[in-house]
C-alpha cells in the first residue's frame, strides 16, 4: 500500500514552528541586548554611584610603560623603588600604597592649569606621608609629554597609555580626571576636571584611610570621546 499523501497543513507545520521560534527569539535577543547595555555602562557611572553611597570600588587593573620614574623620596623609594626601575608597572605592583592617579595629556589646557596644584600637593602632602602620586599620560606624543613635565617640574612618577584603553576602563571621558585609590586597591574618591587644593587634601585623606569620600566636580575639562 502506498504511503498516504501528507496534507498541505502537515507539510507547513515545521515551517510554522521555525517561524514561531524566531518570533520568540526576537524579544529575548532585545532583552539580552538591553541587559548587556546596562551592565556595560560607563565604569565612571558605577564608580561615582558607589562613591555617592559611601562604598569603595575595586580599581581596574593595568600594566603600562613607565614614562618617568620621578623622585619618590625616602618613604616611597624603600617601598616602590624597584617597581619603577622596570620598563612597565602594574597596579598590582603598587598594592599596599595609597595612590592618587591623575589622567592627563600635554595637549590638554586644563591639565596645564592643574599641574602646579598637583605638584604642590605631591611635595607638601602626599610624598612625606607615603601616598604615591601617579600620572597617566594618554593619547600623547612621548616627547610632548616629557616637555610638559619638565616645564611644570613634575617629579612624581608617570606612566603612558598610547591610546585611551585604561582611562576608558576607569570611565574617564575627559582630561584631567583624578582617582584616589586606597592601599587595598579600591577607589575611594574621584574628581572630574581640574582639582583644587581642598579636593586633593580630601582625596589624599580618603586614600590613607580607605574610606570613600565621594565624587567631586572640579574645574575645566577637555573631552576626549
Amino acid at each position: 500500500m502506498s504511503e498516504p499523501l501528507k496534507s498541505e497543513g502537515s507539510r507547513l507545520a515545521p515551517v510554522r514552528w521555525v517561524l514561531r521560534g524566531l518570533a520568540a527569539a526576537v524579544p529575548l535577543t532585545f532583552i539580552g541586548l538591553l541587559i548587556y547595555g546596562v551592565m556595560a555602562q560607563a565604569p565612571s557611572t558605577t564608580i561615582d554611584d558607589s562613591l555617592s553611597r559611601g562604598q569603595a570600588i575595586v580599581a581596574p587593573s593595568f600594566r603600562l610603560a613607565v614614562l618617568e620614574r620621578g623622585s619618590l623620596g625616602p618613604v616611597l623609594t624603600s617601598r616602590l623603588g624597584a617597581a619603577f626601575d622596570r620598563p612597565a608597572v602594574a597596579l598590582s605592583d603598587l598594592r599596599g600604597t595609597p595612590i592618587v592617579l591623575n589622567i592627563w595629556a600635554s595637549w590638554c589646557v586644563p591639565c596645564q592649569q592643574e599641574a602646579p596644584t598637583l605638584e604642590r600637593a605631591w611635595r607638601q602632602q602626599a610624598r612625606p606621608r607615603g601616598v604615591l602620586f601617579l600620572g597617566l599620560d594618554m593619547l600623547d606624543v612621548t616627547s610632548d609629554a616629557q616637555t610638559f613635565m619638565r616645564h611644570y617640574r613634575v617629579d612624581y612618577p608617570n606612566i603612558r597609555d598610547p591610546g585611551n584603553d585604561v582611562p576608558h576602563s576607569y570611565g574617564a571621558t575627559g582630561v584631567p580626571e583624578t582617582f584616589f585609590i586606597s592601599a587595598r586597591g579600591r577607589i575611594v574618591g574621584h574628581i572630574s576636571g581640574v582639582s583644587d587644593s581642598r579636593q586633593l587634601t580630601e582625596g589624599i585623606r580618603a586614600a590613607l584611610s580607605g574610606r570613600a569620600r565621594g565624587a567631586f566636580v572640579g574645574g575645566a575639562q577637555r573631552a576626549f570621546r
